[in-house]
Protein backbone atom coordinates (compact mmCIF):
# COMPACT_ATOMS: atom_id res chain seq x y z
CA UNK A 1 0.00 0.00 0.00
CA UNK A 2 2.97 2.41 0.17
CA UNK A 3 2.66 3.39 -3.56
CA UNK A 4 -0.88 3.84 -2.91
CA UNK A 5 -0.25 6.31 0.07
CA UNK A 6 2.36 8.01 -2.20
CA UNK A 7 -0.12 8.23 -4.76
CA UNK A 8 -3.01 10.23 -3.08
CA UNK A 9 -1.05 12.46 -0.97
CA UNK A 10 0.72 13.31 -4.25
CA UNK A 11 -2.87 14.17 -5.90
CA UNK A 12 -4.12 15.65 -2.98
CA UNK A 13 -1.19 18.47 -2.82
CA UNK A 14 -0.10 18.99 -5.75
CA UNK A 15 -1.63 20.39 -9.09
CA UNK A 16 1.52 19.78 -11.59
CA UNK A 17 1.20 16.46 -10.09
CA UNK A 18 -2.50 15.90 -10.79
CA UNK A 19 -1.75 16.96 -14.73
CA UNK A 20 0.95 14.49 -14.98
CA UNK A 21 -0.89 11.98 -13.40
CA UNK A 22 -4.03 12.96 -15.87
CA UNK A 23 -1.89 12.90 -18.80
CA UNK A 24 -0.01 9.59 -17.74
CA UNK A 25 -2.97 7.88 -16.47
CA UNK A 26 -2.25 4.40 -18.63
CA UNK A 27 -5.66 4.83 -21.04
CA UNK A 28 -4.44 5.30 -24.77
CA UNK A 29 -4.68 9.22 -24.99
CA UNK A 30 -3.82 8.29 -28.62
CA UNK A 31 -7.59 6.98 -29.38
CA UNK A 32 -9.95 9.07 -30.46
CA UNK A 33 -13.26 8.86 -29.32
CA UNK A 34 -16.00 7.50 -31.85
CA UNK A 35 -12.86 5.90 -33.75
CA UNK A 36 -11.89 2.57 -31.75
CA UNK A 37 -13.20 -0.67 -31.82
CA UNK A 38 -13.93 -3.21 -29.23
CA UNK A 39 -11.96 -6.32 -29.01
CA UNK A 40 -14.64 -9.03 -30.16
CA UNK A 41 -15.02 -6.42 -33.40
CA UNK A 42 -11.34 -6.26 -33.47
CA UNK A 43 -11.46 -10.08 -34.29
CA UNK A 44 -14.14 -9.93 -36.73
CA UNK A 45 -16.86 -11.34 -34.23
CA UNK A 46 -20.23 -10.36 -34.75
CA UNK A 47 -23.08 -10.26 -32.63
CA UNK A 48 -24.91 -13.27 -34.12
CA UNK A 49 -21.68 -15.34 -33.44
CA UNK A 50 -22.33 -14.61 -29.55
CA UNK A 51 -26.15 -15.62 -28.82
CA UNK A 52 -27.72 -16.18 -25.51
CA UNK A 53 -26.90 -19.19 -23.64
CA UNK A 54 -30.19 -21.26 -23.58
CA UNK A 55 -28.85 -23.80 -20.67
CA UNK A 56 -31.01 -23.78 -17.36
CA UNK A 57 -28.04 -24.15 -15.84
CA UNK A 58 -29.87 -22.05 -12.62
CA UNK A 59 -33.16 -23.65 -12.55
CA UNK A 60 -33.10 -24.36 -8.59
CA UNK A 61 -32.86 -20.49 -8.29
CA UNK A 62 -35.54 -18.06 -7.67
CA UNK A 63 -37.82 -20.16 -5.75
CA UNK A 64 -37.54 -23.29 -8.79
CA UNK A 65 -39.89 -20.96 -11.23
CA UNK A 66 -40.34 -22.66 -14.54
CA UNK A 67 -39.24 -20.43 -17.06
CA UNK A 68 -39.86 -20.28 -20.93
CA UNK A 69 -36.84 -21.10 -23.08
CA UNK A 70 -36.45 -16.89 -23.60
CA UNK A 71 -36.51 -15.99 -19.82
CA UNK A 72 -33.81 -18.78 -19.43
CA UNK A 73 -31.51 -16.84 -21.95
CA UNK A 74 -32.30 -13.74 -19.44
CA UNK A 75 -31.81 -15.31 -16.34
CA UNK A 76 -28.16 -16.45 -17.92
CA UNK A 77 -27.54 -13.10 -19.03
CA UNK A 78 -28.00 -11.64 -15.70
CA UNK A 79 -25.81 -14.47 -13.82
CA UNK A 80 -23.30 -15.31 -17.04
CA UNK A 81 -22.82 -12.49 -19.52
CA UNK A 82 -20.14 -9.80 -18.66
CA UNK A 83 -19.82 -8.38 -22.35
CA UNK A 84 -16.51 -8.10 -22.53
CA UNK A 85 -15.77 -6.15 -19.34
CA UNK A 86 -12.60 -8.44 -18.25
CA UNK A 87 -10.60 -6.04 -19.73
CA UNK A 88 -12.26 -3.14 -17.80
CA UNK A 89 -11.38 -4.77 -14.23
CA UNK A 90 -7.92 -5.16 -15.61
CA UNK A 91 -7.37 -1.77 -17.03
CA UNK A 92 -8.72 -0.58 -13.44
CA UNK A 93 -6.33 -2.95 -11.84
CA UNK A 94 -3.53 -1.31 -13.13
CA UNK A 95 -4.95 2.34 -12.87
CA UNK A 96 -5.18 1.52 -8.97
CA UNK A 97 -1.55 0.55 -8.61
CA UNK A 98 -3.38 -3.41 -7.99
CA UNK A 99 -5.78 -1.78 -5.21
CA UNK A 100 -8.81 -2.71 -7.13
CA UNK A 101 -7.90 -6.92 -7.75
CA UNK A 102 -10.22 -9.44 -8.50
CA UNK A 103 -8.04 -11.94 -8.77
CA UNK A 104 -7.17 -11.92 -5.16
CA UNK A 105 -10.38 -11.51 -3.99
CA UNK A 106 -11.21 -14.45 -5.59
CA UNK A 107 -8.09 -16.10 -3.92
CA UNK A 108 -7.73 -18.35 -0.76
CA UNK A 109 -4.23 -18.24 -0.15
CA UNK A 110 -3.16 -18.31 3.20
CA UNK A 111 -2.35 -14.58 4.45
CA UNK A 112 -4.91 -12.90 3.01
CA UNK A 113 -7.43 -11.62 5.40
CA UNK A 114 -10.36 -14.04 3.30
CA UNK A 115 -10.98 -17.18 1.94
CA UNK A 116 -13.85 -18.99 0.14
CA UNK A 117 -14.11 -20.35 4.57
CA UNK A 118 -15.36 -16.85 5.09
CA UNK A 119 -16.05 -15.05 2.05
CA UNK A 120 -19.99 -14.16 2.66
CA UNK A 121 -19.31 -12.89 6.30
CA UNK A 122 -16.13 -10.87 5.45
CA UNK A 123 -17.15 -9.66 1.83
CA UNK A 124 -20.61 -10.34 1.77
CA UNK A 125 -20.26 -12.18 -1.42
CA UNK A 126 -21.95 -15.27 -2.84
CA UNK A 127 -19.69 -18.31 -2.57
CA UNK A 128 -20.87 -20.36 -5.98
CA UNK A 129 -22.37 -23.76 -5.29
CA UNK A 130 -20.18 -27.09 -7.13
CA UNK A 131 -16.58 -25.67 -5.64
CA UNK A 132 -14.06 -26.80 -3.25
CA UNK A 133 -11.60 -24.32 -1.31
CA UNK A 134 -8.36 -24.40 -2.99
CA UNK A 135 -5.61 -25.54 -0.53
CA UNK A 136 -3.07 -25.42 -2.80
CA UNK A 137 -1.65 -23.77 -5.91
CA UNK A 138 -3.70 -24.57 -8.82
CA UNK A 139 -1.79 -25.86 -11.47
CA UNK A 140 -4.67 -25.37 -14.27
CA UNK A 141 -4.88 -21.76 -13.02
CA UNK A 142 -1.06 -21.03 -13.28
CA UNK A 143 -0.34 -21.33 -9.50
CA UNK A 144 -3.20 -19.37 -7.86
CA UNK A 145 -5.52 -20.46 -4.99
CA UNK A 146 -8.45 -20.47 -6.96
CA UNK A 147 -11.74 -22.57 -6.21
CA UNK A 148 -11.58 -26.05 -7.82
CA UNK A 149 -15.34 -27.27 -9.29
CA UNK A 150 -16.30 -30.07 -7.32
CA UNK A 151 -15.63 -33.77 -8.77
CA UNK A 152 -19.37 -34.42 -7.97
CA UNK A 153 -21.23 -31.56 -9.78
CA UNK A 154 -21.55 -31.09 -14.14
CA UNK A 155 -19.62 -29.12 -15.72
CA UNK A 156 -20.12 -25.17 -16.19
CA UNK A 157 -22.03 -25.00 -19.55
CA UNK A 158 -21.10 -21.65 -19.84
CA UNK A 159 -17.72 -22.65 -20.50
CA UNK A 160 -18.39 -24.72 -23.23
CA UNK A 161 -15.81 -23.60 -25.92
CA UNK A 162 -16.88 -24.95 -29.06
CA UNK A 163 -20.94 -23.47 -28.12
CA UNK A 164 -19.47 -20.57 -26.89
CA UNK A 165 -16.29 -19.39 -28.49
CA UNK A 166 -14.30 -17.12 -26.45
CA UNK A 167 -13.05 -14.03 -28.75
CA UNK A 168 -9.32 -14.91 -30.55
CA UNK A 169 -7.24 -11.82 -29.74
CA UNK A 170 -3.54 -11.08 -28.68
CA UNK A 171 -2.79 -14.68 -26.88
CA UNK A 172 -5.71 -16.07 -26.78
CA UNK A 173 -6.05 -19.61 -28.74
CA UNK A 174 -1.77 -19.27 -29.28
CA UNK A 175 0.15 -20.11 -26.26
CA UNK A 176 -3.33 -19.80 -24.26
CA UNK A 177 -7.09 -21.11 -24.52
CA UNK A 178 -9.48 -18.88 -26.21
CA UNK A 179 -11.73 -19.99 -23.53
CA UNK A 180 -15.58 -19.61 -23.97
CA UNK A 181 -16.93 -15.86 -24.38
CA UNK A 182 -18.46 -16.09 -21.04
CA UNK A 183 -15.62 -16.89 -19.24
CA UNK A 184 -14.44 -19.86 -17.02
CA UNK A 185 -16.82 -20.01 -13.37
CA UNK A 186 -14.88 -18.63 -10.49
CA UNK A 187 -16.47 -20.05 -7.46
CA UNK A 188 -17.97 -16.44 -7.08
CA UNK A 189 -21.74 -15.84 -8.73
CA UNK A 190 -20.88 -12.63 -11.00
CA UNK A 191 -17.60 -12.99 -11.64
CA UNK A 192 -16.24 -15.11 -14.57
CA UNK A 193 -12.60 -15.87 -15.76
CA UNK A 194 -10.93 -15.14 -18.85
CA UNK A 195 -7.53 -15.81 -20.35
CA UNK A 196 -5.79 -12.68 -20.62
CA UNK A 197 -4.78 -11.50 -24.46
CA UNK A 198 -1.83 -9.73 -22.97
CA UNK A 199 -1.00 -12.94 -20.97
CA UNK A 200 1.96 -14.57 -24.31
CA UNK A 201 5.03 -16.02 -23.69
CA UNK A 202 7.29 -13.55 -22.97
CA UNK A 203 4.42 -12.64 -20.14
CA UNK A 204 3.97 -16.48 -18.96
CA UNK A 205 8.19 -16.25 -18.28
CA UNK A 206 7.75 -13.61 -15.85
CA UNK A 207 4.65 -14.91 -14.00
CA UNK A 208 5.49 -15.71 -10.20
CA UNK A 209 2.13 -17.12 -8.35
CA UNK A 210 3.97 -16.94 -4.97
CA UNK A 211 5.67 -12.99 -5.51
CA UNK A 212 1.91 -12.24 -7.26
CA UNK A 213 0.23 -12.94 -3.44
CA UNK A 214 3.64 -11.92 -1.38
CA UNK A 215 5.58 -9.44 -3.06
CA UNK A 216 4.21 -5.92 -3.46
CA UNK A 217 6.96 -5.14 -5.37
CA UNK A 218 5.65 -7.51 -8.61
CA UNK A 219 2.22 -6.97 -7.79
CA UNK A 220 2.22 -3.67 -7.44
CA UNK A 221 4.20 -3.49 -10.47
CA UNK A 222 2.38 -1.51 -13.39
CA UNK A 223 4.16 -3.66 -15.90
CA UNK A 224 2.51 -6.96 -14.01
CA UNK A 225 0.80 -9.26 -16.32
CA UNK A 226 -1.52 -11.44 -15.03
CA UNK A 227 -2.68 -14.74 -17.08
CA UNK A 228 -6.48 -14.47 -16.16
CA UNK A 229 -8.81 -11.20 -16.45
CA UNK A 230 -11.99 -11.13 -14.34
CA UNK A 231 -15.09 -9.62 -15.69
CA UNK A 232 -18.23 -9.24 -13.59
CA UNK A 233 -22.01 -9.89 -14.59
CA UNK A 234 -25.05 -7.96 -12.96
CA UNK A 235 -25.57 -10.39 -10.59
CA UNK A 236 -22.18 -9.93 -8.94
CA UNK A 237 -24.51 -7.14 -7.13
CA UNK A 238 -27.86 -8.48 -7.68
CA UNK A 239 -28.06 -12.12 -6.40
CA UNK A 240 -28.17 -12.87 -2.82
CA UNK A 241 -29.87 -15.71 -0.54
CA UNK A 242 -33.56 -16.06 -0.94
CA UNK A 243 -35.02 -14.80 2.39
CA UNK A 244 -37.63 -17.34 2.04
CA UNK A 245 -35.40 -20.15 1.35
CA UNK A 246 -31.96 -19.31 3.24
CA UNK A 247 -28.85 -21.56 3.43
CA UNK A 248 -28.12 -23.69 6.65
CA UNK A 249 -24.33 -22.26 6.04
CA UNK A 250 -24.33 -18.89 4.12
CA UNK A 251 -20.37 -19.69 3.07
CA UNK A 252 -21.93 -22.73 1.25
CA UNK A 253 -25.47 -21.89 -0.10
CA UNK A 254 -26.67 -23.90 -2.73
CA UNK A 255 -28.04 -22.78 -6.27
CA UNK A 256 -32.27 -23.46 -4.69
CA UNK A 257 -31.43 -20.99 -1.78
CA UNK A 258 -30.32 -18.00 -4.31
CA UNK A 259 -32.36 -15.23 -5.54
CA UNK A 260 -31.47 -13.66 -8.43
CA UNK A 261 -33.48 -10.08 -7.62
CA UNK A 262 -32.70 -9.35 -4.14
CA UNK A 263 -29.81 -7.57 -4.28
CA UNK A 264 -26.74 -7.92 -2.63
CA UNK A 265 -27.19 -6.50 0.52
CA UNK A 266 -24.16 -7.69 2.30
CA UNK A 267 -21.86 -6.43 -0.26
CA UNK A 268 -18.50 -4.63 1.31
CA UNK A 269 -17.84 -2.57 -1.05
CA UNK A 270 -14.63 -1.22 0.57
CA UNK A 271 -13.12 -4.70 1.33
CA UNK A 272 -14.05 -5.83 -2.27
CA UNK A 273 -12.60 -2.98 -4.04
CA UNK A 274 -9.20 -2.63 -1.76
CA UNK A 275 -8.65 -5.83 -1.24
CA UNK A 276 -6.00 -5.08 1.82
CA UNK A 277 -8.45 -3.62 3.55
CA UNK A 278 -5.91 -1.30 5.03
CA UNK A 279 -7.56 1.36 7.26
CA UNK A 280 -4.88 3.69 6.77
CA UNK A 281 -5.34 4.18 2.82
CA UNK A 282 -7.31 7.13 2.04
CA UNK A 283 -8.55 4.79 -0.82
CA UNK A 284 -9.92 2.41 1.26
CA UNK A 285 -11.52 5.27 3.50
CA UNK A 286 -13.26 6.29 0.48
CA UNK A 287 -15.00 3.26 -0.36
CA UNK A 288 -15.32 2.48 3.26
CA UNK A 289 -18.38 5.72 3.19
CA UNK A 290 -20.43 3.20 1.33
CA UNK A 291 -21.97 0.84 4.07
CA UNK A 292 -22.47 -2.54 3.21
CA UNK A 293 -25.02 -3.27 1.03
CA UNK A 294 -24.54 -0.02 -0.99
CA UNK A 295 -22.32 1.05 -3.92
CA UNK A 296 -21.71 4.25 -6.14
CA UNK A 297 -22.79 3.56 -9.56
CA UNK A 298 -20.56 6.10 -10.80
CA UNK A 299 -17.42 5.86 -9.26
CA UNK A 300 -15.92 4.37 -11.75
CA UNK A 301 -16.80 7.66 -14.05
CA UNK A 302 -15.16 9.98 -11.27
CA UNK A 303 -17.88 12.58 -11.37
CA UNK A 304 -16.05 13.35 -7.80
CA UNK A 305 -19.58 12.75 -5.98
CA UNK A 306 -19.37 10.57 -3.59
CA UNK A 307 -22.52 8.42 -4.05
CA UNK A 308 -23.38 4.91 -2.55
CA UNK A 309 -26.67 3.84 -2.85
CA UNK A 310 -27.72 0.36 -2.19
CA UNK A 311 -28.10 -2.52 -4.61
CA UNK A 312 -31.47 -2.21 -5.99
CA UNK A 313 -34.15 -5.22 -5.35
CA UNK A 314 -35.98 -5.78 -8.19
CA UNK A 315 -39.69 -6.13 -7.15
CA UNK A 316 -42.78 -6.48 -8.86
CA UNK A 317 -41.15 -5.42 -12.51
CA UNK A 318 -44.82 -6.15 -13.67
CA UNK A 319 -46.75 -3.82 -11.54
CA UNK A 320 -44.41 -1.36 -12.13
CA UNK A 321 -44.65 -1.19 -15.99
CA UNK A 322 -48.26 -0.36 -14.77
CA UNK A 323 -47.22 2.30 -12.57
CA UNK A 324 -45.45 3.69 -15.66
CA UNK A 325 -48.31 3.88 -17.60
CA UNK A 326 -49.89 6.31 -14.74
CA UNK A 327 -47.30 8.52 -14.28
CA UNK A 328 -44.04 7.58 -16.29
CA UNK A 329 -44.56 9.86 -19.84
CA UNK A 330 -41.43 10.77 -21.17
CA UNK A 331 -40.23 12.97 -23.95
CA UNK A 332 -37.42 11.21 -25.26
CA UNK A 333 -34.59 13.35 -27.25
CA UNK A 334 -30.77 13.22 -28.93
CA UNK A 335 -28.93 10.33 -28.52
CA UNK A 336 -31.61 8.80 -26.11
CA UNK A 337 -33.89 8.40 -29.12
CA UNK A 338 -31.55 5.67 -30.31
CA UNK A 339 -32.02 3.88 -27.46
CA UNK A 340 -34.36 0.04 -28.01
CA UNK A 341 -37.39 -0.23 -27.40
CA UNK A 342 -39.72 -3.57 -26.70
CA UNK A 343 -41.80 -2.48 -29.68
CA UNK A 344 -38.41 -3.45 -31.95
CA UNK A 345 -38.89 -6.66 -30.59
CA UNK A 346 -42.78 -7.55 -30.46
CA UNK A 347 -45.16 -5.86 -32.59
CA UNK A 348 -48.63 -6.95 -30.70
CA UNK A 349 -49.82 -7.14 -26.87
CA UNK A 350 -49.00 -5.15 -23.83
CA UNK A 351 -45.06 -4.44 -24.07
CA UNK A 352 -45.65 -2.40 -27.44
CA UNK A 353 -47.85 0.23 -26.04
CA UNK A 354 -44.84 1.90 -23.77
CA UNK A 355 -43.53 3.43 -26.66
CA UNK A 356 -45.30 5.94 -29.21
CA UNK A 357 -43.09 7.16 -32.28
CA UNK A 358 -41.60 9.12 -32.43
CA UNK A 359 -40.24 10.36 -29.01
CA UNK A 360 -42.71 9.00 -26.41
CA UNK A 361 -41.60 6.52 -23.93
CA UNK A 362 -43.08 5.23 -20.42
CA UNK A 363 -40.61 3.76 -18.20
CA UNK A 364 -40.97 3.08 -14.34
CA UNK A 365 -38.07 4.47 -12.12
CA UNK A 366 -36.28 1.82 -10.25
CA UNK A 367 -33.06 3.45 -10.74
CA UNK A 368 -32.56 5.98 -8.14
CA UNK A 369 -30.87 8.55 -10.68
CA UNK A 370 -33.67 8.40 -13.14
CA UNK A 371 -31.43 6.63 -15.66
CA UNK A 372 -34.27 4.27 -16.80
CA UNK A 373 -36.74 7.54 -18.04
CA UNK A 374 -35.10 6.78 -21.81
CA UNK A 375 -37.27 3.08 -21.17
CA UNK A 376 -36.87 -0.28 -19.86
CA UNK A 377 -34.67 -1.47 -22.37
CA UNK A 378 -32.32 1.15 -22.53
CA UNK A 379 -32.47 1.17 -18.42
CA UNK A 380 -31.05 -2.10 -19.09
CA UNK A 381 -28.43 -1.57 -21.42
CA UNK A 382 -27.07 1.18 -19.78
CA UNK A 383 -26.16 -1.17 -16.83
CA UNK A 384 -23.26 -3.22 -18.89
CA UNK A 385 -21.92 -0.16 -19.93
CA UNK A 386 -21.93 1.18 -16.23
CA UNK A 387 -19.80 -2.39 -15.25
CA UNK A 388 -17.30 -1.92 -18.21
CA UNK A 389 -18.54 -2.78 -21.60
CA UNK A 390 -16.91 -1.37 -24.23
CA UNK A 391 -14.41 0.48 -22.61
CA UNK A 392 -12.21 1.02 -25.17
CA UNK A 393 -14.58 3.39 -26.11
CA UNK A 394 -15.88 4.16 -22.52
CA UNK A 395 -12.48 4.98 -20.68
CA UNK A 396 -12.37 7.83 -23.99
CA UNK A 397 -14.37 9.78 -22.07
CA UNK A 398 -13.35 10.76 -18.46
CA UNK A 399 -10.17 9.78 -16.56
CA UNK A 400 -11.08 6.99 -14.30
CA UNK A 401 -10.32 7.56 -10.42
CA UNK A 402 -8.07 10.55 -11.11
CA UNK A 403 -10.57 12.84 -12.57
CA UNK A 404 -9.57 16.25 -14.17
CA UNK A 405 -11.58 15.55 -17.18
CA UNK A 406 -15.21 16.66 -17.62
CA UNK A 407 -17.28 13.13 -18.26
CA UNK A 408 -18.66 13.07 -21.92
CA UNK A 409 -21.31 10.91 -23.12
CA UNK A 410 -21.30 7.90 -24.62
CA UNK A 411 -23.23 7.32 -27.35
CA UNK A 412 -25.72 4.70 -28.67
CA UNK A 413 -24.84 5.02 -31.99
CA UNK A 414 -20.93 4.50 -31.73
CA UNK A 415 -21.64 1.45 -29.77
CA UNK A 416 -23.81 -0.01 -32.35
CA UNK A 417 -21.24 1.00 -34.61
CA UNK A 418 -17.87 -0.16 -33.26
CA UNK A 419 -19.08 -2.78 -30.25
CA UNK A 420 -19.91 -6.25 -31.03
CA UNK A 421 -20.60 -6.99 -27.30
CA UNK A 422 -23.14 -3.29 -27.46
CA UNK A 423 -25.13 -5.29 -30.41
CA UNK A 424 -25.17 -8.78 -28.90
CA UNK A 425 -26.51 -7.78 -25.50
CA UNK A 426 -28.78 -5.37 -26.88
CA UNK A 427 -29.98 -8.35 -28.85
CA UNK A 428 -30.48 -9.96 -25.07
CA UNK A 429 -31.62 -7.36 -22.49
CA UNK A 430 -35.60 -8.26 -24.13
CA UNK A 431 -34.75 -11.86 -23.22
CA UNK A 432 -33.85 -10.13 -19.61
CA UNK A 433 -36.84 -7.95 -19.53
CA UNK A 434 -38.84 -11.33 -19.74
CA UNK A 435 -37.46 -12.74 -16.81
CA UNK A 436 -38.23 -10.25 -14.79
CA UNK A 437 -41.47 -10.07 -15.75
CA UNK A 438 -41.70 -13.91 -14.47
CA UNK A 439 -39.58 -13.92 -11.03
CA UNK A 440 -39.90 -10.45 -9.72
CA UNK A 441 -42.52 -11.16 -7.55
CA UNK A 442 -41.67 -10.21 -3.44
CA UNK A 443 -40.74 -12.65 -0.65
CA UNK A 444 -43.26 -12.24 2.17
CA UNK A 445 -42.23 -12.37 5.74
CA UNK A 446 -45.05 -14.52 6.20
CA UNK A 447 -43.12 -17.71 3.94
CA UNK A 448 -39.52 -16.89 5.52
CA UNK A 449 -38.67 -19.51 8.26
CA UNK A 450 -39.52 -17.77 11.65
CA UNK A 451 -41.56 -15.09 9.93
CA UNK A 452 -44.93 -15.90 12.11
CA UNK A 453 -42.63 -14.76 15.27
CA UNK A 454 -42.85 -11.32 13.55
CA UNK A 455 -46.48 -11.12 12.30
CA UNK A 456 -49.13 -10.31 15.20
CA UNK A 457 -52.88 -11.93 14.71
CA UNK A 458 -54.13 -8.94 16.83
CA UNK A 459 -56.97 -8.05 14.60
CA UNK A 460 -57.23 -4.49 16.09
CA UNK A 461 -53.65 -3.78 16.22
CA UNK A 462 -53.27 -4.34 12.64
CA UNK A 463 -56.16 -1.85 11.78
CA UNK A 464 -54.44 0.96 13.86
CA UNK A 465 -51.04 0.43 11.75
CA UNK A 466 -53.03 0.04 8.65
CA UNK A 467 -54.81 3.44 9.37
CA UNK A 468 -51.36 5.05 10.76
CA UNK A 469 -49.94 3.86 7.19
CA UNK A 470 -52.60 5.09 5.27
CA UNK A 471 -52.02 8.62 7.22
CA UNK A 472 -48.57 9.06 7.11
CA UNK A 473 -46.68 6.65 4.84
CA UNK A 474 -48.91 5.63 1.79
CA UNK A 475 -48.33 8.69 0.17
CA UNK A 476 -44.69 7.84 -0.75
CA UNK A 477 -44.39 4.11 0.29
CA UNK A 478 -47.97 2.65 -1.75
CA UNK A 479 -48.26 2.57 -5.51
CA UNK A 480 -51.50 2.26 -5.19
CA UNK A 481 -53.28 6.25 -4.31
CA UNK A 482 -56.76 7.43 -4.67
CA UNK A 483 -57.56 7.96 -8.49
CA UNK A 484 -57.37 11.18 -9.90
CA UNK A 485 -54.50 12.22 -7.60
CA UNK A 486 -54.40 15.17 -7.36
CA UNK A 487 -50.92 16.88 -8.84
CA UNK A 488 -49.73 13.43 -10.45
CA UNK A 489 -52.60 12.54 -12.91
CA UNK A 490 -52.50 12.50 -15.81
CA UNK A 491 -49.05 11.80 -16.45
CA UNK A 492 -46.83 12.23 -13.50
CA UNK A 493 -44.00 15.13 -12.39
CA UNK A 494 -41.95 15.33 -15.29
CA UNK A 495 -40.37 18.48 -17.16
CA UNK A 496 -41.11 21.98 -16.71
CA UNK A 497 -43.30 23.21 -13.90
CA UNK A 498 -42.00 19.38 -12.22
CA UNK A 499 -41.77 20.94 -8.64
CA UNK A 500 -45.11 22.62 -8.41
CA UNK A 501 -46.45 19.08 -9.95
CA UNK A 502 -45.22 17.69 -6.79
CA UNK A 503 -46.00 20.71 -4.26
CA UNK A 504 -50.24 20.44 -5.43
CA UNK A 505 -49.72 16.51 -4.66
CA UNK A 506 -48.09 16.73 -1.17
CA UNK A 507 -50.33 19.20 0.00
CA UNK A 508 -53.13 16.69 -1.01
CA UNK A 509 -51.90 14.09 0.92
CA UNK A 510 -52.54 16.29 4.30
CA UNK A 511 -55.99 16.49 3.74
CA UNK A 512 -58.54 14.82 5.01
CA UNK A 513 -60.01 14.21 1.30
CA UNK A 514 -56.67 12.59 0.63
CA UNK A 515 -56.64 10.26 3.85
CA UNK A 516 -60.17 8.63 4.14
CA UNK A 517 -59.76 7.58 0.26
CA UNK A 518 -56.28 6.38 1.46
CA UNK A 519 -58.06 4.06 4.15
CA UNK A 520 -60.40 2.76 1.68
CA UNK A 521 -57.60 1.19 -0.04
CA UNK A 522 -55.07 0.22 2.31
CA UNK A 523 -57.88 -1.81 4.62
CA UNK A 524 -58.94 -3.47 1.24
CA UNK A 525 -58.19 -6.95 1.43
CA UNK A 526 -56.24 -6.72 -2.08
CA UNK A 527 -53.99 -4.20 -0.77
CA UNK A 528 -50.79 -5.98 -0.77
CA UNK A 529 -51.56 -7.19 -4.05
CA UNK A 530 -48.94 -5.94 -6.84
CA UNK A 531 -47.99 -2.81 -4.96
CA UNK A 532 -44.81 -2.67 -4.59
CA UNK A 533 -45.07 -0.35 -1.44
CA UNK A 534 -43.05 2.61 -3.06
CA UNK A 535 -43.65 5.38 -5.17
CA UNK A 536 -42.33 5.84 -8.69
CA UNK A 537 -42.81 9.88 -8.32
CA UNK A 538 -39.13 12.11 -7.91
CA UNK A 539 -39.40 13.30 -4.37
CA UNK A 540 -37.35 16.30 -3.61
CA UNK A 541 -34.65 16.10 -1.55
CA UNK A 542 -35.39 19.05 -0.30
CA UNK A 543 -38.31 17.47 1.47
CA UNK A 544 -36.24 14.17 2.73
CA UNK A 545 -33.42 16.00 3.49
CA UNK A 546 -31.34 12.88 2.63
CA UNK A 547 -27.58 12.92 0.92
CA UNK A 548 -28.31 15.46 -1.80
CA UNK A 549 -25.75 13.22 -3.90
CA UNK A 550 -28.41 10.82 -4.33
CA UNK A 551 -30.28 13.04 -6.76
CA UNK A 552 -26.81 14.67 -8.09
CA UNK A 553 -25.67 11.79 -9.60
CA UNK A 554 -24.25 12.18 -13.16
CA UNK A 555 -25.48 8.98 -15.06
CA UNK A 556 -28.74 10.59 -16.01
CA UNK A 557 -27.89 13.82 -16.74
CA UNK A 558 -27.58 15.41 -19.97
CA UNK A 559 -24.11 15.95 -21.44
CA UNK A 560 -22.62 12.94 -19.71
Amino acid sequence: MITMRKFWLALAISLPTLVILVLFSGTNQAAIPGQVRDEAMRANRSPASMPAADEDYFHDMDGGITLTPDEVKGRNNWIAWTGGNDRFWNTLSTLSFGTVDFLKTLSSYPGLKFSRDNRWNYLGLVNEPCFDKATAPNADRYGLWLDKRSSNCPPDPFENESKYPGIKIGARGKNIPAGSYYGYATGVVGLRLFPNPDFDEAAAKKWDPKRYYDDPKYYLSKDLIKPYRVGMSCGFCHVGPNPIKPPQDPENPKWENLSSNVGAQYFWFDRIFAWEADQSSFTFQLFHSARPGSLDTSLTSTDNINNPRTMNAVYYLGPRLQAAKRWGKETLAGGGLNNKQFNDYVHTGVLTTFFQPPNTVWSPRVLKDGADSVGALGALNRVFINIGLFSEEWLLHFNPLIGGKRPSPIEISVARKNSTYWGATESQTPDLALFFLKTTDPHHLKDAPGGDAYLTKDADQLKRGKLVFADTCARCHSSKIPTPAAGLDPNGCSGPGYLDCWNRYWEWTKTDDFKTKMREIVLADDFLDNNFLSTDQRVPVTLLQTNACSPLASNAIGGN
